[in-house]
């Protein structure tokens, strides 16, 4: 295997102790956690591995595979690598290694569905577990240098594949779906990883949302302001095969770009070059250009999410656009941004009551946009590092809509 690929020592190293630190910080009442979800696991392993981690607060994690130990152990320089088969071997296997559980344990609760959440708590009947999924996002929101030269290298990918690449591809005429097919065509040749994740219980994506017209404010399921028609009723994902960019209204294309597992988020709107769009939608797009700059200014350490959020209301209520800011009526989402790293969707979220301080290298994707009953939405997404000189950019300088 290419050692490239492999997550050296040295960074995991690094990542156990920013688990720690904040452990402390947080005062988190345990002296281990279990951990199973998958990207997690990968985080801090370096391999996607089919079964559950445990991280104690002193001394080497555990990785407890099911299936593929050999493939593990060449991936990973952990050296407390294992077989399990069950929840029951758990208590055994961690004393080989020297540990001994004690309550309470804390637990990566987002990791389990309910079903193997019981089946866990019944096979460790005598343990009390905690919650230990915030000290997790905590942990990872702040991106080492390993993982800003991924999401740099991503973020350059995605923005070269919006704006330079796909506009010689896609014109009025084609269908939704169409255009999500020279997109992946188009992402592809850029290396994107085929995948996206979603850390939120039941949320999915593929590829992200093609919107032409009023496709943008047709409704979604989908915790997000940009709205689809997709494919399917059952796969409400990328674009409408009966849906076709009609040359008088907007494309809105709101997509994440995977590179080794690591997401940036950026919308770019698109117009016929025989069109010219009534002011009003020209002004909305300005307000949101100008809002995402705001926000962008205010991406500092120290920062509270929610005065970015509260903020960019009151920019757009100023400006006129406080009806169809982030979506039309139930289709209006309460946030402004969020973090993302090896999910989509991570902490933290750019809403009112979150009061968490940003801290540097924190990486949020800033996504404000403005819909239009019976027209569409436009407005922009990107990716930005947060810094002492406020958030850097890292999908591109140009947030313009494209002519094409």
């Amino acid at each position: 295997m290419d050692n490239n690929l492999f997550i050296p020592r040295s960074e995991l190293e690094l990542r156990w102790n920013k688990l720690r630190q904040k452990w402390q910080e947080l005062k988190f009442d345990s002296e281990g956690i279990f951990i199973f979800s998958r990207p997690i696991i990968y985080y801090f392993t370096g391999t996607w591995a089919n079964g559950l981690l445990f991280c104690p607060y002193e001394g080497e994690p555990v990785l407890m595979c099911r299936r593929g130990v050999e493939r593990a152990k060449q991936e990973s320089s952990l050296k407390n690598i294992c077989y399990f088969y069950s929840f029951s071997e758990l208590e055994g296997i961690l004393k080989d290694y020297g540990y001994k559980l004690s309550n309470p344990i804390g637990v990566n609760q987002k990791g389990l569905s309910w079903d193997l959440a019981n089946l866990f708590q019944t096979k460790l009947k005598d343990k009390q577990f905690i919650s230990a999924d915030n000290l997790l996002a905590l942990t990872r929101a702040v991106k080492t240098e390993y993982e800003l030269y991924y999401l740099k290298e991503a973020g350059a990918r995605h923005n070269k594949g919006l704006t330079q690449l796909l506009p010689e591809q896609i014109y009025p005429g084609l269908s939704e779906y169409e255009i999500a097919v020279k997109v992946w065509e188009v992402f592809f040749s850029l290396e994107h990883c085929g995948m996206m994740r979603m850390q939120a219980c039941g949320e999915e994506i593929f590829l992200g949302h093609i919107a032409a017209g009023d496709s943008g404010v047709y409704g979604s399921a989908f915790n997000g302001p940009l709205c689809l028609r997709g494919v399917h009723p059952l796969v409400p994902h990328m674009g409408s095969p009966n849906k076709i960019w009609q040359k008088n209204e907007p494309l809105s294309i709101d997509v994440g770009f995977g590179y080794k597992g690591y997401h940036t988020d950026k919308t770019q709107v698109y117009f016929s070059k025989d069109y010219t769009p009534d002011k009003k939608f020209l002004d909305a797009q300005k307000c949101c250009q100008d809002i995402q700059e705001l926000a962008r200014q205010m991406l500092r350490p120290g920062v509270l999410p929610e005065e970015i959020y509260f903020n960019a209301i009151e920019f757009a209520k100023k400006a006129g656009f406080e009806q169809g800011f982030m979506g039309l009526q139930e289709n209006k989402v309460r946030f402004v941004g969020h973090g993302i790293g090896l999910f989509i969707d991570e902490f933290p979220a750019l809403a009112a009551k979150v009061k968490i301080p940003l801290e540097k290298n924190m990486v949020i994707a800033l996504e404000p946009k403005i819909g239009f009953p019976h027209w569409g939405m436009i407005g922009v997404e990107n990716t930005f590092v947060v810094t002492e000189q406020g958030g850097i950019c890292l999908t591109g300088e140009n947030f313009d809509p494209i002519y094409v």
